[in-house]
């Protein structure tokens, strides 16, 4: 084997306040005889952080934002990926199969107000996301922000609280898929097709986050075509073209109705229907590792509304026309089965098509599972940079892989194989009880992170029309919707999870509903006893609002974006609106 030469390459980067800057060192081969295999090997060795500034007279906040802010992750997601991951990156079980458990609790007209009222909470929340993310493409984006502009402990709390959802979420999701197998052959042990799909994410993770991209933009490619499809067929079907025909027109609203267990059932679904959107905010979390998030991000923000209006609204509305709620085929598996999407196809006499769904669930569940490698690895790695993990997870190779974060999220996603014992009912229901409320804890911080941010530029003198590159098109408003409204969804689960529907109160079902708000307190008192830390909030007056910045000469950015808008207002007005919404 030739002997492998090096040199270090240097790429350093400054703040643009504290004028300090942080060399990224990476020692690459350079001669061109040495061999593949060792090229190989050497693509795992640690990306060093050399870091120049002088932390001894920082606080524990300064240097969490300080090691966030400078990242050795690779930007190899493109524009393609960002977009395809927006539009299609959260569709998955919650709503091919979730939505017939919520239609059988609520009714098609629950169905509809559930939906709309978190689409636009979603809405709402990712263009929060979007603004504060192509402000600061940093790693971890979501509980950094809460550690920035609302508390540290609050931060140490949404961060291991969404580390420990994606954790969980994994080997569910490994054994749900191998559940859909069994829609066509039940007789082969299901512990076999886990271990096929564990490799099978073990691979794709492998290629670090371009193969997360390129995995992405296919299942989403693939879902996507699959709703679009089923709204075409479902519209036909509904207007009486289908093989057994007849008109259904809205029968099915007047009779057994458009409710199901009257407002009690509406809150049933106003939950199911938050859980359908999880995943929703992995945009943001990619802005990292995207080559332009300055000129994508606010693309892929904008993207969420037809995802909303059209992949959500209009599919339920047609499931609503099409599957009577008194179906007794709705939520009672997580396989085809159970699908109202399948039941539709079924009901109206169509063979074959049951079974092109069912390979779109399982393409949806590998999606999730892909998705939430992706999301926990990093999240370790920046509770790692914060000081709120094992220093060990901030491993990255000159891959741009979080080995370690990854290493141990493949580890947890081994539960998998619980599979093969009678008891993994009990046990994956206790562990989704830890994180089960994840999403709105995330969704709730984002809001109330992006109208902190808002309060301190003003406190600051910090103008943000001349100073953001990108701004939430629902502005603080959203935001404070978004946060009135996930409160709302706690005290809604809090009422569904005390007295279920049909049943009387049950501590185990309550604990299992409800046992992660119990756990993100626990997290954020520990973390006050742990650090010392008695404030409740950060005062707008001491936030930093620079470092991270992806733009680092200010005036410059204020030109662009005065050109920018002057660009856009001497177009015609159909330039405009597409501009506004795409």
């Amino acid at each position: 084997m030739a002997d492998l030469k090096s040199k270090e390459n240097f790429s350093q980067t400054t703040d643009p306040e504290i004028g300090d800057s942080i060399s990224i060192t990476q020692n690459e081969p350079y001669d061109g005889n040495v061999s593949k295999w060792q090229a190989f090997k050497d693509s795992f060795k640690e990306v060093r952080l050399e870091d120049t500034m002088d932390t001894s007279n920082m606080t524990d906040l300064e240097k969490a934002i300080a090691k966030t802010a400078h990242s050795p992750l690779q930007k190899n997601l493109k524009n393609r990926h960002l977009q395809m991951i927006a539009i299609g990156g959260s569709i998955g079980t919650g709503l091919f199969v979730g939505s017939g458990s919520a239609l059988a609790n609520g009714g098609p007209a629950a169905l509809l107000i559930a939906w709309l009222l978190v689409g636009t909470m979603i809405f709402s929340t990712v263009h929060a996301i979007g603004e504060l993310a192509v402000r600061f493409p940093i790693s971890g984006a979501f509980n950094v922000y809460s550690t920035r502009f609302l508390d540290p402990s609050w931060g140490f709390a949404m961060g291991w609280n969404y580390a420990l959802q994606w954790l969980i979420v994994l080997p569910l999701e490994l054994v749900a898929a191998s559940i859909t197998i069994g829609y066509w052959n039940s007789d082969i042990n299901k512990v076999a097709w886990v271990a096929i799909f564990y490799f099978f994410i073990v691979m794709i993770n492998f290629f670090g986050v371009k193969g997360y991209g390129e995995a992405e933009f296919v299942f989403s490619l693939v879902k996507v075509l699959a709703v679009v499809g089923f709204i075409i067929l479902g519209i036909i079907l509904n207007c009486g073209g289908g093989p057994k025909g007849g008109y259904i027109g809205g029968k099915y609203w007047h009779n057994p109705g458009a409710f199901s267990h009257s407002f009690k059932g509406v809150c049933a679904v106003f939950v199911t229907a938050a859980f359908s959107f999880a995943g929703t905010e992995l945009v943001g979390l990619a802005a990292v590792e995207t080559q332009n998030p300055r000129k994508s991000l606010p693309k892929a923000t904008k993207q969420v509304f037809w995802r909303i209006t059209l992949f959500y609204i209009i599919s339920l509305t047609l499931i609503g026309l099409l599957v009577p709620y008194t179906d007794d085929r709705l939520g009672t598996a997580s396989d085809a089965s159970a699908s109202p999407f399948v039941i539709a196809i079924n009901n109206a006499g169509i063979g074959g098509l049951d079974s092109v769904m069912n390979v779109v669930i399982m393409i949806a569940v590998l999606s999730v599972g892909n998705s939430s490698v992706y999301a926990c690895s990093r999240t370790l790695t920046a509770l790692a940079g914060q000081g709120f993990a094992p220093s060990f997870l901030l491993y990255v190779d000159r891959k741009g892989r979080p080995l370690w974060s990854t290493a141990v999220t493949l580890t947890v996603g081994l539960l998998c194989f619980v599979s093969a014992s009678p008891k993994q009912g009990d046990v994956f229901n206790w562990l989704l009880a830890l994180s089960g409320l994840s999403s709105v804890f995330t969704w709730g911080s984002v809001c109330g992170a992006h109208i902190r941010f808002r309060h301190g530029m003003k406190a600051q003198g910090r103008d943000p029309k001349t100073e953001l590159a990108f701004m939430s098109q629902c502005g603080m408003i959203g935001s404070y919707y978004g946060v009135i409204l996930n409160i709302l969804i706690l005290i809604a689960q809090f009422w569904v999870a005390l007295f279920p529907l049909g049943a009387s109160p049950d501590p185990t079902v309550f604990f299992q509903s409800y046992l992660a708000f119990p756990v993100i307190i626990a997290f954020y008192i520990f973390h006050k006893i742990w650090k010392r830390n008695w404030s409740f909030y950060i005062r707008a007056e001491d936030m930093d609002l620079d470092t991270g910045r992806a733009e680092h000469d200010l005036e410059l950015l204020k030109q662009e974006i005065a050109e920018e808008k002057a660009f856009i207002a001497s177009k015609p007005w159909w330039y405009r609106l597409y501009a506004f919404w795409c």
